[in-house]
């Protein structure tokens, strides 16, 4: 492999190549020399002859060493490899890390356009120090990094919509058609407009007719629990605002994203085509202004870029059986932290009852084809001056009507930033800091909306019954003892531990 991270050695690729092993999908990419053109290694095409193959970590690699990607396995459509470090790795490689989960990020971490200077201050670091950590990490410069998941999303978006093209130059970030148009031919040898497909809008199995919009696909690696996932869903979901039709695996519900101080409206609607190993996603054309954000708080919402191996690795043993659970997440952590705090010391089906009631009276309609989606989650404006009288009167008790003014209030002005892109450490310590919200809620909330793989929420009463130490002196001490061993994958854990206690 051309990289010192790599996640086997160059016989092993090859191995995954001739078998289509889809463990490794987004893990490694193949360029033939023979074609130039890299693939994935679930690609279909003839298997490469040995000496003609190079094996890299990232697309951007491959790209730097003048490959192309295949417009038949379509490398933009693999899972995310996890880029953040939850070892005992070096600092350099930690902040290398760090800094390309923060390039791959659509969600706000800098004013204006991400660039070197903005990346280094992000990090603390001199930019010449994170240009040098950078590149001798990963092998590319933080610009050539960033420029091919640019041009992996426009190809995504030029091969599966009907946007138009200047608007797929502006989404994926360039500064102008033509800096995109260049930027395109230069490396693919292609014109945008040659990847339009003229049945590139297909109609999702079961979706309504009046369900246009915008249809994409996203891949995941196996295993994968659907009906674990879209159970956890359905038991929680509300009146309006979401629905989840377990036969045919598909959930549909409505979104709103804010940026740039104006709110997006629409619906989502996904469904798992499990012979693929492939979700179909379609999203509202009210929702293109946003659609880096959607497909990013998709892929964390169904958690599509885990990778189960060394999550089964290390918690095989103690929760056998429970190899395809993923933790599930938000399309919006505002709305996911306020219905952790109704969810305080009550059952789930008490917290649906009471989200349910607050979306009826401050939720703000939507339009959607589904007639079952009418209603969006109120927002942190919306909640921060609603009256505690009124909170009330749905059954909300007065310290989770304190708790949910608090946090709408530091969403709001933007004193906290709810989502995966986020700083873990410092939000636990802002979560904690409101009233009405302790260890508990902040660590449901890193678990699920910050996406954090190693949260803990330690005194959950369900937690303490599955691992045994309910009726222990400290039960949330025991359980945190307990959970030493399933370091750093303790949110994985969690959801293992609750799916046995409910067998």
């Amino acid at each position: 492999m051309d990289s010192s991270i790599a996640p086997t050695t160059d016989d092993a690729c090859y191995l995954a190549l001739k078998t289509r092993d889809r463990r490794f999908d987004g893990r490694f990419f193949t360029g033939v020399t023979s074609t130039g053109i890299y693939c994935r290694p679930v690609c279909k095409v003839r298997l490469p002859r040995r000496e003609n193959c190079r094996f890299f970590v990232l697309a951007a690699q491959a790209e730097q060493a003048g490959f192309r990607p295949c417009l038949r396995c379509r490398p933009e459509l693999a899972p995310a490899s996890e880029t953040v470090a939850w070892s005992t790795q070096d600092a350099s490689s930690i902040l290398a890390q760090q800094a390309a989960r923060l390039l791959d990020s659509p969600e706000p971490w800098c004013d204006g356009p991400p660039t070197a200077r903005l990346l280094a201050a992000r990090l603390g670091i001199s930019e010449r120090h994170a240009r040098r950590v950078f590149e001798a990490h990963w092998g590319v410069s933080p610009l050539q990094y960033l420029q091919t998941r640019r041009l992996l999303h426009a190809k995504q978006w030029l091969t599966d919509t009907l946007l138009p093209i200047a608007d797929v130059a502006r989404l994926s970030g360039f500064a102008s058609l033509r800096s995109f148009n260049a930027a395109f031919a230069t490396h693919y040898r292609l014109q945008p407009r040659q990847l339009r497909k003229a049945g590139a809008q297909q109609q999702d199995p079961g979706a309504p007719e009046t369900a246009t919009g915008l249809v994409l696909q996203a891949n995941y690696r196996v295993p994968y629990d659907i009906d674990a996932m879209l159970a956890f869903f359905a038991t929680r979901a509300v009146t309006g605002m979401e629905r989840v039709n377990l036969s045919e695996h598909w959930m549909a519900r409505t979104v709103a994203i804010s940026q740039s101080g104006q709110t997006h409206t629409g619906w989502v609607r996904v469904q798992f085509l499990a012979e693929n190993h492939n979700v179909q996603l379609r999203v509202s054309e009210t929702l293109s202004g946003v659609l880096p954000l959607v497909l990013a708080r998709v892929h964390d919402l169904l958690d599509l870029d885990a990778d189960p191996d060394p999550i089964n690795a290390q918690l095989e043993h103690h929760f056998p059986g429970t190899q395809g659970l993923r933790v599930p997440g938000t399309l919006d952590g505002f709305e996911l932290a306020v219905r952790a705090i109704l969810g305080q010391q009550i059952t789930v089906a008490a917290a649906r009852t009471l989200t349910n009631r607050l979306v009826a009276r401050f939720g703000n309609p939507i339009a959607t084809p589904f007639a079952e989606l009418t209603q969006g989650f109120p927002s942190a404006a919306v909640l921060a001056t609603a009256r505690g009288e009124d909170l009330g009167a749905l059954g909300i008790v007065r310290q989770r009507q304190t708790a949910i003014a608090a946090l709408a209030r530091a969403v709001a002005d933007g004193t906290l930033a709810l989502h995966s892109r986020a700083d873990v450490p410092a939000t636990l310590v802002t979560l904690q800091a409101l009233p009405g919200i302790g260890p508990w809620t902040a660590h449901y909330i890193a678990m699920r909306a910050l996406r954090w793989p190693d949260a803990f929420p330690a005194g959950d009463v369900a937690l303490q019954k599955a691992l045994g130490v309910r009726d222990a002196k400290n039960p949330a001490q025991e359980a945190e003892r307990a959970s030493q061993a399933w370091r750093p994958w303790r949110s994985y854990a969690v959801l293992r531990a609750w799916s046995l206690q409910k067998k």
